[in-house]
């Protein structure tokens, strides 16, 4: 057989053992016919395995495949900001994590839009926030398709087009999500573990030993060779704007960012109890040593294949393993890459349609009674939505990646600040969250981000935090806007409380 037959093949096989995997992840529980919570969060009994590896397959994704391994192409050291922003986050999420789970599970609530509603008493707030959520998290369905498309067309040897990738990627994940939701998505993230963690520790030994003599030879070559690759501001030196202050300010943005991101959040409220969160956040960052493998590979294809300009250079990594290995190892490594666009791709979706099936769709009167029904039927739309886009007007949701990270940033004051401050009002939490919004959206889409070397979205996030301030103290708005003592936070676990129709009103 030819190298695609036997490649699209092995892809074929691991594909239809996905989708399979997710709905026997439902075995048991009713066919995937419980509620909501069931759907959604998992029925908030996953133990620390599951959502280890559930939390770190919503981390890893083709970024860190195709992403990883261009940024270490084109700029080197830089890449490195990932790894210190997950850790980080992930010693953020030890305090964080428990104390969502706990305010969520006392409530009832499913989401971050859920807790918006619950702790303002104002549902509409919860609906704004899906709407702001959705617009950053689309982008990341969409990333996720192309991501997956362009490995799928890569390791079939170019027989499978990008297009019917694409449609693959959107096929399998809706397949499985939409029956088993996040339980079938931490059931997928182990398959997904097992290949990922197999994949790239061979490919660390493989490739330094198959085309240098060892990492003695690469690493004196990329130090004499490549030095600038080396520190930052990485390859492009103060033209990149990758200094030390972005590094500094990305990686503190990120950090804080990725513990309220909405598909982070549905991890956290998928635990058991808070000390299966706290755990993992111990664990976690075990794994980011993963990262740089298609890192610093990327920086050895920058001998074995020179001159990779533009997206081309995101394929470093595959350039290498397609050039070297047989069809089969091909295949299972595409495997992985493929699942780790998948698994992220999933859950990205079940949040969205969670979200607005919870706290938009409820707000009509027909649609109260059958939230998981309506949220099932977002996940398709949300998904049939970046498809199309991918075809059709690929750099308009991408263009809208750039404030994906710097725009949910702008929601850490209301959810974070808000929990844990009684006098925090909803007018407060607004009006920081339209001036950061605003600023950001101006300094991104005008090119000024950087701004002198730091990250635009920490600027914003400072000037949301201080007009939040200035309105809380002040008072404006205050006026039935405050939570009573007892209704602000819930750390310590609590028993399950049953998810009302729509978001819960505040008690008087």
């Amino acid at each position: 057989m030819s190298n695609s037959t036997v490649a699209t093949t092995v892809f074929g096989v691991f594909m239809v053992a996905t989708v399979a995997l997710g709905l026997l992840a439902v075995r048991g529980r009713g066919g995937g016919q419980g509620g909501l919570a069931e759907w959604s969060v998992g029925g908030r009994s996953l133990g620390a395995v599951f959502i280890w590896v559930l939390m770190a397959g919503e981390s890893y994704t083709s970024f860190s495949y195709l992403g990883a391994a261009g940024w270490g192409y084109n700029y080197g050291a830089p890449v490195l900001y990932v790894v210190a922003y997950m850790s980080c986050g992930y010693a953020v999420g030890y305090v964080a994590g428990p104390m969502l789970h706990g305010y969520a599970r006392r409530h009832g609530l499913v989401g971050i839009t859920d807790m918006v509603a619950h702790r303002y008493g104002r549902p509409w707030a919860g609906a704004l926030v899906a709407v702001l959520a959705t617009v950053c998290l689309l982008p990341y369905i969409q990333l996720q398709i192309t991501g997956m498309g362009v490995v799928v067309s890569t390791i079939s040897y170019g027989a499978v087009s990008l297009n019917w990738a694409y449609f693959v990627a959107f096929a399998v994940t809706t397949g499985f999500v939409v029956v088993s939701g996040l339980r079938g998505s931490a059931w997928v993230s182990v398959l997904k573990d097992v290949l990922v963690i197999g994949t790239l520790a061979f490919l660390a030994v493989y490739v330094p030993l198959h085309y240098f003599d060892g990492y003695g030879d690469f690493l004196d070559r990329l130090v004499t060779q490549k030095r600038e690759w080396l520190t930052l501001p990485g390859h492009g030196g103060g033209d990149s704007g990758l200094g030390t202050p972005w590094f500094i300010t990305t990686s503190l943005l990120n950090a804080l960012t990725v513990v309220i991101f909405p598909t982070t959040v549905a991890g956290y409220l998928g635990a058991r109890d808070g000390d299966a969160l706290r755990r993992n956040a111990i664990w976690l960052p075990a794994y980011n040593v993963l990262l740089f493998v298609p890192m610093l590979l990327g920086m050895a294809a920058l001998f074995v294949v020179p001159g990779l300009t533009g997206a081309g250079s995101n394929l470093a990594l595959f350039r290498l393993v397609v050039d070297s290995l047989p069809a089969w190892a091909v295949g299972v490594i595409g495997v992985a890459a493929a699942l780790s666009s998948i698994v992220p791709m999933a859950v990205f979706m079940l949040v969205i349609g969670t979200m607005w099936g919870r706290s938009v769709l409820s707000l009509v009167p027909r649609w109260r009674e059958r939230q998981k029904l309506a949220s099932q039927a977002v996940v398709v739309v949300a998904g049939a939505i970046a498809l199309i886009m991918t075809y059709t007007a690929p750099h308009t949701l991408v263009r809208l990646s750039l404030i994906s990270y710097e725009g949910m940033a702008q929601l850490v004051p209301m959810l974070l600040l808000g929990l844990v401050w009684r006098r925090f009002t909803l007018t407060a939490a607004l009006s920081g969250l339209a001036a950061g919004g605003a600023l950001v959206c101006w300094l991104v889409f005008s090119d000024r981000d950087p701004v002198f070397g730091v990250n635009a979205g920490i600027v914003a996030l400072a000037v949301n935090l201080a007009v939040a301030l200035v309105v809380a103290y002040t008072g404006a708005g205050a006026r039935g806007d405050e939570r009573p003592d007892d209704e602000v936070l819930a750390v310590s676990p609590a028993p399950e409380a049953v998810v009302s129709p729509g978001p819960e009103a505040p008690a008087r």
